[in-house]
């Protein structure tokens, strides 16, 4: 086994692979999402490149005061995949699917050929607010898949299989993909993996990982190093090179971080706002079909 290098630590705009912010009490710039959610853009989504997973998510750990009214927005040619550590997201969209996820569950909508849907809180939540604390991630789908039909998977955390770490070094949690002979029960259109990993302090992880894979790793809490000693902090991210296959992970003291990795679509990629496509021809006939009310609607 070969370790694989490092690209890239603390990065918001990794090519290839990820798209990126984190969104800390004093971070911006941000929108309105939902009822109270909120996202960071990065300033440029509309690379050329070879990604398999973007992000454009939240890993936020703060008190938010939750507002009452909804915002229907749409999406296509993507998944979301929104993961909660504390809190609740509610979710309903143009296909009649819905439902609120909370600590530990998460949410996979495939946007498809085009969705309508809001991301919002139940009342008691609305009424006493609270931490809220998760992680969005943007997945993108192959050309393809772009224009499948849409839908919504609804992954609670008693179905998400969690395995005990060699070495009593922590727990991790298989979303998507397989780790230890346990597969994670999200549906994906290309080959990938998800995986929630909780590390005690000194707690060692070692992983093959598919060569030729886009991989990165997400800090959400504690201090990593990484096979070569470079430490990651919390809201840092880790790229690694897409040669070698080994992983070592080091926790200094108690951490949770998010594996990623998947394999290279190696597709151009046009991006507009809630639309990733191929070419900037289909954002415009996103932005036609959306206007001329083709992604269906919402039920009152």
């Amino acid at each position: 086994m070969v370790d694989r290098g490092l690209r890239s630590v603390g990065s918001e705009q990794i090519p290839d692979i990820f798209l990126l912010r984190t969104a800390q009490p004093q971070a911006g710039p941000f929108r309105q999402v939902g009822g109270c959610l909120r996202y960071a853009q990065t300033s440029d989504q509309r690379r050329t490149g070879d990604q398999t997973l973007a992000t454009v998510g939240q890993h936020a750990h703060h008190q938010v005061a939750v507002l009452q009214r909804r915002r229907p927005h749409p999406h296509r040619g993507f998944e979301t995949v929104t993961l909660v550590y504390k809190g609740e997201v509610a979710h309903r969209d143009s296909t009649g699917q819905g439902g609120v996820i909370g600590p530990g569950d998460v949410q996979w909508m495939t946007a498809g050929a085009g969705i309508l849907h809001e991301e919002f809180h139940s009342p008691a939540f609305t009424q006493s607010g609270g931490a809220l604390e998760m992680v969005q991630l943007w997945v993108n789908l192959p050309a393809k898949d772009k224009m499948t039909a849409p839908g919504y998977q609804a992954i609670l955390a008693r179905d998400i299989p969690t395995v005990d770490l060699p070495g009593g070094a922590g727990t991790l949690r298989v979303i998507a993909g397989e780790y230890g002979g346990h597969a994670g029960p999200a549906r994906t259109f290309s080959p990938m993996q998800v995986w929630d990993i909780r590390l005690t302090q000194g707690g060692t992880l070692e992983l093959a990982l598919p060569e030729g894979w886009n991989a990165a790793l997400i800090v959400l809490h504690g201090t990593i190093s990484v096979n070569d000693g470079t430490v990651a902090r919390e809201a840092q991210m880790v790229v690694l090179d897409q040669a070698g296959d080994g992983l070592i992970v080091e926790a200094s003291n108690d951490a949770s971080v998010l594996l990623l990795s998947g394999e290279p679509i190696a597709e151009p990629i046009a991006g507009y706002g809630p639309f990733v496509m191929n070419s900037r021809e289909e954002i415009e006939q996103a932005i036609a079909d959306f206007n001329g009310g083709r992604f269906g609607r919402m039920a009152s």
